[in-house]
């Protein structure tokens, strides 16, 4: 069994990252979304500024893309002549602190031409960007088209530090949080290989005199199918490029009381269906743990996306699999019936007895069959009080999903 690492708080995480880049070159974190991956990204940067008996002297170390770098870019929407639409830039951010020096249209057009089909023009003394698309001017782009803007002149930013731009020279870090919402799947795979290949010369990274000077790199993503590609191109091994040492976690906030867990997840990425397995296993618990009937919801949605992964269209093939036939036509009766809209997460109602012994037996056989390895989390600082069972529902039979 992988070894849960417990933090209490978010400044230890962030140095056990720091400490991990001490001696690999690529942290790769999957988390699901709301456990704490922004303010962690904030903390990790957070502790280079900071002075201390290991940094005496501190400087920025490290450049970052998170949730507050998007929201450095705010629309003019002109509400009063509705026509002349452009993003006003935060100029009092370091992070465009160099932008005028950085010469970026070029290698920002060279990314953008990649994902989108409009064009931009970036008026840095009034700190605007207009867009543009055929004969259209100062046109208003989707959410996605934006986020996918910023992103590229990111990467442009990244271009420039790994090519010793003087505005970079104390920095030895990047940190990239989630930097595709909104984005299809499509274009999440060519972010994600775009991103591996600059990460790869990140760590790779030589200066002027051929001297190894890698950029160490943390990311971390709550996008199953993104975190999936960048770990097969960190992972995979390029002709005439040594191979890149890397670390794979899964990053997890069990019960929301503020501890935060991290397992390795070696050459096995974790997703976030696993994560939710964890969660059913510690609601299942007989004794420290209180099920509702929205549980039946959570481990029907995991057994559907079990099954989609497999090639088939319906959790009958994860019944089909499990051992015994009575258990089958059991499991399947309760599925349906208590897998719906009457059992909702708004009006939270506790199982009966009966249903929580068959929940368990459903969530043992499926994690025992098909061979997941959930995580072991560290158990509630005290068991939860002992409330009366809800009377179960009576099995009915219902049709097949």
């Amino acid at each position: 069994m992988r070894r849960v690492t417990p933090f209490k708080k978010l400044d230890g995480l962030a140095a056990r990252l720091r400490d991990d880049l001490a001696t690999t070159q690529i942290v790769l974190l999957f988390a699901y979304n709301r456990t704490g991956k922004t303010r962690l990204s904030m903390e990790f940067k957070n502790i280079g500024k900071r002075k201390s008996k290991k940094n005496p002297a501190p400087v920025p170390d490290t450049l970052y893309f998170n949730a507050f770098t998007e929201d450095l870019f705010v629309w003019d929407n002109d509400l009063d002549g509705d026509s002349v639409r452009h993003l006003d830039l935060n100029s009092d951010s370091n992070f465009f602190k160099a932008l005028k020096e950085l010469a970026l249209d070029e290698t920002i057009d060279g990314y953008l031409k990649r994902y989108a089909d409009f064009d931009f023009d970036i008026d840095y003394t009034a700190w605007k960007v207009s867009f543009r698309k055929g004969d259209q001017d100062n046109i208003k782009i989707s959410r996605g088209e934006q986020n996918i803007f910023i992103w590229c002149l990111f990467m442009a930013v990244c271009e420039r530090m790994l090519d010793g731009h003087v505005s970079y020279q104390a920095h030895k870090y990047i940190y990239i949080d989630d930097p595709i919402s909104s984005l299809d799947d499509n274009n999440a795979i060519s972010v994600a290989c775009d991103l591996a290949k600059l990460l790869r010369k990140a760590v790779n990274r030589k200066d002027g005199t051929g001297v190894a000077a890698p950029i160490k790199v943390i990311f971390s993503s709550h996008h199953a199918l993104f975190f999936n590609v960048m770990c097969n191109e960190i992972g995979r091994a390029v002709e005439d490029e040594p191979r890149v040492a890397h670390k794979r976690y899964f990053l997890h906030r069990p019960a929301n009381d503020g501890v935060y867990t991290l397992q390795s997840t070696e050459d096995t990425p974790f997703f976030h269906h696993v994560a939710t397995l964890a969660e059913l296993q510690r609601a299942a618990d007989p004794v420290t743990g209180m099920l509702y009937t929205f549980h039946f919801n959570a481990l029907r949605s995991i057994m559907e996306k079990t099954a989609s992964f497999f090639g088939h269209s319906s959790m009958a093939f994860c019944l089909k699999a499990l051992n015994n036939d009575e258990d089958r036509a059991l499991f399947n009766r309760a599925l349906n019936l208590l897998s719906h809209g009457a059992y909702a997460i708004h009006e939270p109602t506790e199982m009966g007895e009966d249903n929580k012994a068959l929940f368990r037996r459903i969530l043992s056989d499926f994690i025992a069959r098909f061979e997941f390895d959930v995580p072991s989390l560290p158990a509630p600082r005290a068991p939860r009080p002992v409330r009366a069972a809800s009377p179960a529902p009576v099995p009915v039979e219902a049709p097949a999903p």
